[in-house]
């Protein structure tokens, strides 16, 4: 039995989901893999991790850099569950780690801010990204092809084949919705102003959104200025979310294009349920949406009033669209695959020895150079105060107050001098 450690800052959200699901897969096969898992916070959220622990695998949170060690040392392959968060960090740039044999699973794109360290990359026993689109990273694009053998891609969105099977029946009205994040760096900025366009045509038009209300504020503000008070329903966060998704059959599920994600689960999800998904044309769901096919892609707000028109005048049509959407997803998202999938790198990665990785040579030795391994651009943030901010969509996420923004990386280190500046520069001109 070959033992195989997890280290992931939490087990929330699609991580948590993700893990879950692997380890469960390999429970109900037999494995001769065995996992358990280092949470590196306390648990907020106890969804994913109590089943965990109730199917009996062995879980630790917040271990000393002692405890860390010595869980190293008694496994045969560490599994980092990897995105730029402070406590990833801290673990491994703070203290003297032993050899290992080290498994990344990368949980961002890499493709704009957070970057990936091309160091992280060329300095690993195994590199998976969780989608196909961050081979167009300017750091992969970069690697010699004698460096990349060592890269793969392991989708962390599954379990969509055991989702309640949608009901195929054709619709005489669209019954439209947003699953997700309200945060800019993820919802796109001008989310509001793509709909209002429909909405100026289509008086009937309504989208009920679905999540966290983060921002509901600005996005009721923002619909009310352009005369739309009820273009948004907002529904909060529903622990039920097949049952939500059973009342949509469109999803207007427009990010940002600078956004960090992979995977996508809210969209995986809506289409294993047969809903037809409008996304735009950017890198992450174009690698899981096939124009007209299994869904909608589109590149601005006409084009959005169009497919709306589209959808609401060809019932057959979308019918079709969704519900070759759920066969896809429901085929090529089940935890089954990704357990043979990671179980191929193991086999492979138990012929290699362990190794003493130096993270601080790929990360730096002070929080603040932690943080600031993520900019692919280096004079984005200055030992002065005078830090450039960026005029692009991406500036949203450096004003997230976590996702490994300056402001989560002070709440860990309050006494970083430059993490303070910086801080304090992004809150008065943000």
């Amino acid at each position: 039995m070959s033992k195989i450690l997890h280290v992931t800052p939490h087990m929330g959200g699609g991580v948590g989901k993700a893990v879950l699901g692997l380890i469960e897969q390999s429970t109900q096969t037999n494995s001769h893999f065995e996992h358990s898992i280092v949470c590196l916070e306390k648990p907020q959220k106890s969804q994913f991790i109590q089943k965990i622990i109730d199917m009996g695998e062995t879980v630790k949170f917040c271990p000393s850099n002692s405890e860390i060690c010595e869980l190293i040392k008694t496994v045969d392959i560490v599994q980092l569950e990897f995105w730029n968060h402070p406590a990833i960090l801290q673990t491994l740039c703070s203290q003297y780690l032993p050899p290992m044999r080290l498994l990344v699973w990368c949980h961002i794109s890499g493709l704009h801010y957070p970057s990936i360290p091309k160091k992280l990359l060329t300095n690993t026993h195994r590199f998976l990204f969780t989608s196909p689109c961050s081979y167009e990273s300017i750091e992969v694009k970069s690697l010699e092809s004698s460096m990349r053998s060592h890269l793969g891609v392991i989708s962390s969105g599954g379990g969509l084949d055991v989702l309640p099977q949608p009901r195929f029946v054709l619709h005489d009205a669209l019954n439209i919705g947003y699953i997700g994040s309200l945060n800019f760096s993820k919802l796109h900025p001008d989310f509001v102003t793509f709909l209002a366009a429909v909405k100026k045509q289509k008086p009937w038009f309504q989208v009920r959104l679905i999540g966290d209300e983060t921002n509901r504020t600005i996005l009721e503000k923002l619909s009310y200025s352009l005369g739309y008070s009820d273009l948004l329903e907002f529904r909060g966060y529903r622990a039920d979310i097949t049952k939500e998704l059973s009342e949509l059959n469109v999803l207007v599920y427009l990010l940002n294009p600078t956004h960090y994600g992979t995977a996508e689960n809210a969209l995986l999800e809506a289409m294993a349920m047969g809903i037809v998904p409008i996304v735009l044309d950017n890198p992450a769901e174009k690698c899981i949406i096939e124009d007209f096919q299994t869904g909608l892609i589109i590149h601005n707000p006409n084009e959005l009033v169009q497919a709306i028109d589209w959808l609401a005048t060809h019932p057959e049509e979308h019918f079709a669209i969704g519900k070759r959407a759920a066969i896809k997803v429901r085929k090529h998202y089940s935890y089954r695959q990704t357990e043979n999938a990671f179980n191929s790198h193991y086999t492979q990665l138990m012929q290699q020895s362990k190794e003493v990785i130096d993270f601080t040579d790929i990360f730096g030795y002070e929080p603040s150079d932690w943080f600031h391994a993520f900019f692919r651009d280096s004079s984005t943030f200055l030992d002065t105060a005078a830090i450039q901010m960026s005029n692009d969509l991406s500036r949203y996420a450096l004003l997230e107050k976590t996702k490994g923004s300056v402001f989560h990386f002070l709440d860990y280190f309050p006494s970083d001098i430059k993490l303070q500046r910086w801080a304090s520069y992004l809150s008065s001109n943000g």
